[in-house]
């Protein structure tokens, strides 16, 4: 059945549908479709997704809608597994906000100077994306308030879980307030996870869905012209779209190939390069 729902069917600013445009968006995928208008009407969700589905937009857009940024204080957080995830996640911010004047997003995650995370903070990021461990480490050092947070996404929970940081978890969501709005996405829903959805939330929408499953009989050949500077934002779209299992990209240079190598590698996918003829 084909999707005919447009990002510009929910209601979400101009600012936010040019950012979309920019990164080549034509149409949400399910999740969105599903998730956008419920969390922009301020519900709590448990959403059932995978990586590729399109779960980080499904959450950044209606969380970007809600950031007052005349307030420097930090109102959306989102809880990330690893580095890599919480780096993703918010360079994904960063493009959905870039029309937003003063909209501040900040990564914060163990391994990074904590003196530059100490002045991010103090300069004021709206939009938090940590691992649980550093967020509660400048929980306790004073350098994070929750005293504004509007919105907490749990972001791949089960892994979360899975990585010992179910503690970390419930003392984060502790102190922050209680009439938070609290998403969280996993891509399974077992015990644990329900026992913190039933704890931590409120009524949830309970939205699942799976990913693509294609089968093609032959190859279909399609091109696309995008200007330079938009290629690796299209195939990044392009990846999270399809889903493939196995993918081959290739470059007319090693330089090339080394360079999408290493920025694909640091956006969270799994990729080698190989320059052998």
């Amino acid at each position: 059945m084909e999707n005919n729902i447009t990002f510009q069917d929910f209601n979400i600013s101009q600012k936010t549908l040019q950012a979309i445009q920019d990164m080549g968006f034509e149409e949400p995928t399910p999740i969105q479709v599903s998730t956008i208008p419920v969390i922009l009407e301020g519900r709590d969700v448990t959403g059932q997704a995978q990586t590729g589905t399109g779960k980080t937009a499904a959450f950044g857009v209606p969380a970007i809608e809600q950031v007052d940024v005349g307030n420097r204080e930090t109102q959306v957080l989102v809880l990330s597994p690893t580095r890599e995830l919480a780096i993703q996640t918010a360079e994904e911010f960063a493009r959905l906000a870039k029309h937003h004047r003063g909209l501040n997003i900040l990564p914060i995650y163990g391994g990074q100077p904590i003196e530059r995370q100490f002045r991010g903070l103090r300069r004021g990021a709206q939009v938090v994306v940590g691992t649980p461990g550093r967020v509660l480490d400048h929980l306790d050092r004073g350098t994070l308030s929750f005293a504004a947070v509007k919105m907490v996404v749990l972001d791949e929970a089960d892994q979360m879980l899975d990585m010992g940081f179910r503690e970390d978890i419930e003392k984060i969501l502790d102190e922050t307030p209680g009439d938070r709005q609290t998403i969280l996405f996993s891509a399974t829903l077992p015990g644990p996870i329900l026992e913190i959805s039933k704890r931590f939330q409120k009524n949830p929408e309970v939205i699942s869905v799976a990913r693509r499953e294609v089968t093609v009989p032959q190859i279909e050949q399609l091109y696309l012209e995008v200007r330079s500077r938009n290629k690796l934002e299209i195939l990044c779209r392009l990846l999270d779209m399809y889903d493939p299992e196995l993918s081959l990209v290739f470059s007319n240079t090693k330089r090339g190939v080394d360079d999408l190598t290493a920025h694909l590698q640091a956006r969270g996918y799994f990729a080698e390069g190989s320059t052998e003829t």
